[in-house]
């Protein structure tokens, strides 16, 4: 199972989760990042799966309760009762807290809790009901083994270190109640290789579990990525540029908006070939990205040669000195355009707009047709400059041609 190939991956643009899924994970464990946002996904997906599991598990152990109070009549049967409502009231504690709110931080320690304790429980009543009835049934504890595995939604190394802890207790609950040994090994080795099969199923499912998240994820990726120079896509800007500027209208932070064009594009993409157009458009990506480091900045390939840079938090000043910083980096790259009228090298056209975080009337409409006035009117004033859009008007900023 572990490292089979994955030639479809082979067209998508390199990524993290692209690249986990070609490693392979046979160990059960991605990259750091990538573990911490898989364990954050299988807590939140596994919520309600662990809320009917406790509730189920509750109800059986009530009913064993009562199973041994009407079968069992020896002195040990009291000593019996007080691990069963022990138990009970640690289930009842625990299932409070997962229940009553949703407490993502606490729902592994409080998971592992509750299966060791109806282990251990399950373990004690078994050695102390054998002491009046070797025929007394142990197979439930490879049921809560098997429920670990497989109805906790705990990870592998989390189900398999608890089936050896409640193995372990039992064996010494056993041998402490002097349980005849050829008896206990028989035991031993039944509940041995049910879990053994419980982990090998158990490592199956969270394959799948990891397989299935990094595909989800990479998915989402594809959807909301140009699949060339991966800049959010036209699709992802929409849809969180509404976010974004809800969060500016509440801290009254401005927004702006750098739309960009490439000069002369088709001229560059018929004289170099389209090949050579796309290792520019990436390149341009790259400058692109390097200037939405911010966690609410955002660049796009809008389509085309076209591209935007979104700037939370950036005035028209801010907006400016960056766009002239882009332009003037793309010119240093110095990439030859023999076919340009415009410059001997790759160039771009940039406008600028600016939306004031305290107008609430503003939208992404009105900010994208400042910015794309802007730029029709630096590609009208002869290319390779800046303009910032003022209303209705636009000013040109001091640009080399």
């Amino acid at each position: 199972m572990g490292n089979r190939p994955q030639t479809w991956l082979d067209d998508v643009r390199a990524n993290p989760y692209a690249e986990q899924l070609t490693q392979g994970f046979t160990r059960l464990r991605f990259a750091a990042p990538l573990e911490e946002q898989y364990r954050a996904y299988q807590l939140e997906h596994s919520f309600d799966l662990r809320r009917i599991s406790l509730l189920a598990a509750i109800l059986i152990w009530i009913a064993q309760t009562l199973l041994d109070l009407r079968l069992v009549d020896s002195l040990e049967r009291d000593a019996m009762l007080v691990v069963r409502l022990a138990v009970i009231a640690l289930l009842l504690v625990c299932g409070g807290l997962v229940l009553c709110s949703r407490r993502t931080h606490l729902l592994v320690p409080l998971t592992l809790t509750c299966i060791l304790a109806l282990g251990i429980g399950s373990a004690a009543v078994v050695a102390l009901a054998h002491r009046i009835d070797p025929l007394y049934p142990e197979e439930g504890l490879l049921l809560i083994c098997m429920a670990g595995f497989f109805l906790a939604g705990l990870r592998l190394s989390e189900a398999l270190a608890c089936s050896v802890v409640v193995l372990l207790a039992y064996t010494g609950f056993e041998l402490f109640f002097g349980a005849a040994v050829v008896h206990l090994l028989y035991v031993l080795l039944y509940l041995l290789f049910g879990i053994l099969i419980g982990a090998v199923g158990c490592y199956q499912l969270e394959y799948k579990s990891r397989e299935h998240f990094l595909s989800r994820r990479l998915l989402k990726v594809m959807a909301d990525c140009d699949s060339l120079t991966g800049l959010h896509n036209r699709r992802s800007f929409r849809r969180q540029f509404d976010r974004l500027w809800r969060q500016g209208l509440r801290e009254g932070q401005p927004v702006a908006m750098l739309l960009c064009d490439v000069d002369h594009f088709k001229a560059y993409n018929d004289c170099y070939g389209h090949q050579s157009g796309d290792d520019v458009l990436q390149r341009i990506g790259c400058l692109l990205e390097e200037r939405a480091r911010r966690p609410l900045d955002m660049a796009v390939r809008m389509g085309g040669e076209e591209f935007a840079l979104l700037l939370y938090g950036s005035n028209t000043d801010d907006a400016m000195e960056a766009a002239e910083q882009l332009r003037e980096s793309l010119e240093q790259l110095g990439i030859e355009h023999a076919q340009s009228p415009t410059a001997s090298v790759v160039t771009i056209s940039i406008g600028v707009a600016c939306l004031d975080g305290n107008d609430a009337t503003a939208s992404l409409k009105q900010l994208y047709a400042r910015a794309d006035q802007a730029l029709y009117l630096a590609k009208n004033s002869g290319r390779n400059r800046v303009l910032v859009s003022a209303g209705a008007q636009a000013m040109l900023s001091e640009t080399t041609t």
